[in-house]
């Protein structure tokens, strides 16, 4: 690169990197305003990278690592949304306390020198319990949810009014000084809207009008409503925004990307779908470049845990673990790493991108390059390739470039690729659990087996099935059925036949286990048939119907069904149907209602020794333990239980479910995770409700920590962005113009072993590697050289670090794998 350009790329990254080091210290508010290309803060454009941590999915101890990691990651704003069924549980009773103080989590984002982005809703989706809606809602009279209803709009303006208010009164939004440059209104809602025919244009209408005359002094955005009424700003959610975003609805509204999905959410009995790193860079270029996309937030950027009843249907505990934050808030790599090389790149010529002319012409059939020029001269560029199979070479601006497979390079020059989607140069780590201590003494327990209520005992009466959600209101995920009735057939094993609309549902037949069933995430009903032995003259059946998170999502919210739709039994050609039948109903378990789970709860009732009953459904186990030394997050095995729910000190850890086998046959989680926060040093109590047969003698606890790093770059990765630099005299340092391995073990640990190294062509990746047909013989002792017993470490892809050529002219790659401790 010659001097003068090599110069001004300096100072273009030396700016940015006191940008970000400016920013630790300044308030950022200021006036929010836009145009065509992008949000405007104080006079200036910005183009600006955010990520999803939502408050209620972690804990406050944890929201400035969390933030921090973000924003070394690149990230300039923070999302959340507002959860409206947690802060109002009741109506007109507001909590605002602990996981739930969103003011004190805003104001740790502006602490650390970062903008904020608050989606209201207040209906959210987001796997989340009822969509976030309070129950209560449900039985408000003639009330049809999202849409031109009145009860529905008063108690929706009620909340956004209170969340509005609150953030006012501790002045965040940006107009005041504060974080907060963006809010949201609704969630969605052309997803369902047509189903609501004429009532759902007029709502959101409304919905736009009612945000706006709030008056927050920041603009407003709806996320895929195409049709957002001004001022009001539509934003694309999904995957690929690069490709299916139509655009902004007027000229002078930004493209914003509200949801960039880093994964996908898990459900129990689904195999994991995850999302490379590769290809979130690839979609974000792409959404810059093709959309001028000037917001970008990442959903989720920490997904963290589905504590207590928290869920929505068939949802996991583990939110988002795929993310670039996992679910205890560890740097998940290289997602974390690709990222922040792709924010800093985009940094470099972000002046240009929101200031410059946009071209683009075709570089062959399947390639393209969009270009951004300034009357100054600046210039970038970014190549694409959507051949998904072949490398190509083509020709831009006289010179060629060779483009990976399905990839998109960036020339933030115009001239030198600073940056490939395809080509991962940051580290890959590998996270795992060490066991600290294990319940396997009979003496450690103590149990507590769960009534079976029958029909005489059960306080609520009715001649009629009752729905499940309207009967429980939410108060708990069970709900019992009992019936009694008279058999006066010969035959003493008919079948019982149960159509559910829950999730689960266990049969007892005279107070003795039968069987259960379960539904699955795609199919909405399943049923419960079973021989079932019944005494000639009085019996008494009980069902227990079991939801695991209510639904979030969908038209008519408030009208959905769930629960035991039928019974019957079938007896030889006979069959008798108990639908229409006298039932009784008990909302939830005897050990919730006593709140067996906490301290004081659990002396409500008489504990015995494990075994006492023998092993059976509906039992309830307690031990105490003390919390693992050190600081690393710590979880509980579940992996020999089968489902229920667990609490630690009194604080729901959230639920499991480890008998539902994915297809691949493994459980779909057997970790769950236990905040530090919710620990005490020594005598921390553990209940565990157990709706099935599992053995908590196999319960275990550990730490989870990042204890494998590894680096795998070849001569065609661009060097590490921070490579641009140059010496003062103008010419690139030596490490400027190669790629090089960077490792980096978590904070408090060290690169103990190197476990594989190999300058050459070793086979494979950082997923599974040996050594190939070329191989340094210096690599092992270059790389223990440069690494052992440092935290981080750098080692250049060059002939000179690694001495003579193993294979002239054959291009080579460097792959270390390493042991942090």
């Amino acid at each position: 690169m010659p001097r003068k350009e090599a110069l001004e790329m300096r100072s273009r990254l030396l700016l940015w990197f006191a940008v970000l080091s400016a920013a630790v210290a300044v308030v950022c508010g200021g006036s929010v305003t836009y145009d065509g290309r992008s949000l405007i803060i104080n006079g200036q454009r910005r183009l600006l990278f955010s990520g999803s941590i939502h408050y209620p999915r972690s804990t406050p101890e944890m929201w400035p690592s969390l933030i921090s990691k973000a924003k070394e990651g690149g990230i300039d704003v923070i999302e959340t949304y507002a959860f409206w069924n947690q802060h109002e549980p009741k109506q007109g009773q507001y909590d605002f306390s602990g996981r739930l103080d969103i003011v004190k989590f805003f104001k740790e984002v502006q602490a650390q020198g970062l903008y904020a982005c608050l989606r209201i809703g207040p209906f959210i989706e987001s796997e989340w319990n009822y969509g976030g809606l309070p129950f209560w809602l449900h039985d408000v009279p003639d009330i049809i949810y999202r849409s031109d209803n009145e009860p529905f709009k008063f108690y929706m303006q009620n909340f956004t009014t209170k969340i509005v208010n609150l953030m006012k009164s501790e002045n965040l939004y940006a107009s005041q000084g504060g974080p907060i440059i963006l809010s949201q209104i609704e969630n969605e809602y052309k997803n369902v809207e047509a189903a609501f025919h004429e009532k759902g244009p007029p709502y959101v209408r409304w919905a736009a009008k009612m945000a706006v005359d709030l008056q927050t002094g920041v603009p407003w955005v709806m996320c895929k409503q195409d049709d957002a009424p001004d001022p009001v700003i539509n934003a694309c959610n999904g995957m690929k925004c690069g490709e299916t975003f139509a655009g902004p609805n007027k000229p002078n509204k930004p493209a914003i990307w509200t949801e960039n999905w880093t994964s996908v959410y898990e459900v129990y009995g689904e195999d994991k779908r995850g999302r490379a790193a590769e290809d979130l860079a690839f979609q974000v270029a792409l959404f810059i470049a093709k959309k001028n996309g000037s917001f970008i937030n990442y959903y989720m950027y920490h997904g963290g845990t589905n504590f207590g009843r928290t869920s929505s249907s068939y949802v996991l505990t583990a939110y988002y673990d795929q993310a670039p934050l996992d679910e205890y808030g560890l740097i998940r790599q290289p997602k974390w790493g690709h990222l922040k090389e792709l924010h800093a790149v985009i940094k470099l010529c972000s002046d240009t991108l929101l200031r410059g002319v946009q071209y683009n012409y075709s570089l062959g059939q399947l390639q393209e390059a969009y270009l951004f020029k300034r009357p100054s001269g600046q210039c970038a560029a970014f190549l694409v390739n959507n051949d998904k199979r072949r490398n190509v070479t083509v020709l831009f601006q006289n010179a060629n470039y060779e483009l990976a497979a399905n990839s998109i390079s960036i020339l933030p020059d115009c001239k030198k690729i600073a940056f490939n989607t395809a080509k991962v140069s940051t580290q890959f780590n590998t996270r795992s659990v060490q066991t600290r201590a294990t319940f396997g003494s009979t003496k450690q327990w103590s149990e507590y087996r769960e009534g079976i209520p029958s029909f005489g005992g059960t306080p609520l009466k009715a001649s009629m099935l009752l729905e499940h959600m309207g009967t429980t209101k939410d108060a708990s995920d069970y709900l019992w059925y009992t019936l009694r009735f008279i058999h006066n057939s010969s035959n003493a094993r008919p079948v019982l036949r149960v159509d559910s609309l829950a999730h689960v549902l266990l049969a007892f037949v005279n107070g003795k286990y039968i069987a259960s069933a379960h539904g699955s995430h795609q199919n909405g009903s399943f049923s419960l048939v079973n021989k079932v032995p019944l005494n000639s003259g009085l019996n008494r059946i009980s069902l227990l119907s079991v939801m695991v998170g209510l639904p979030d999502a969908g038209p008519y919210l408030e009208h959905k069904v769930v629960g035991i739709r039928r019974v019957e039994i079938q007896d030889g050609g006979d069959s008798k149907d108990f639908s229409k039948h006298p039932w009784g109903y008990q909302v939830g378990l005897m050990g919730e209602k006593l709140q067996i789970y906490t301290s004081p709860g659990s002396q409500k009732v008489q504990w015995y020794g494990l075994g006492s009953h023998g092993r059976g459904p509906l039992t309830w186990y307690k031990t105490l333990f003390d919390a693992p030394p050190g600081n690393d997050p710590v979880v509980l095995f579940f992996g020999s239980m089968g489902k229920g729910e667990a609490w630690v000190n009194g604080q729901s850890i959230g639920r499991y479910w480890v008998s539902y086998l994915t297809p691949s046959g493994e459980p779909s989680q057997t970790w769950y995770n236990v905040p530090r926060a919710f620990l005490n040093p020594k005598g921390n109590l553990l209940v565990v409700q157990e709706e099935e047969s599992g053995d908590p003698l196999k319960i275990s606890i550990g730490t989870v920590s990042v204890t494998n790093v590894c680096g795998h770059v070849t001569d065609s990765h661009p060097p590490p962005i921070i490579s641009w630099t140059t010496s003062d005299d103008g010419n690139e340092s030596h490490h400027g113009k190669i790629p090089k391995v960077q490792l980096r073990c978590p904070p408090s640990s060290n690169i103990s072993k190197i476990t594989f190294a190999s300058f050459g062509t070793p086979v494979g990746g950082c997923e599974s590697y040996a050594i190939g047909s070329c191989h340094s013989p210096n690599s092992l002792a270059v790389v223990e050289k440069a690494c052992l017993g440092k935290n981080m470490c750098s080692i250049p892809h060059s002939l000179k670090s690694f001495g003579d050529d193993p294979c002239p002219g054959t291009p080579k790659a460097l792959l270390v794998a390493a042991q942090c401790k």
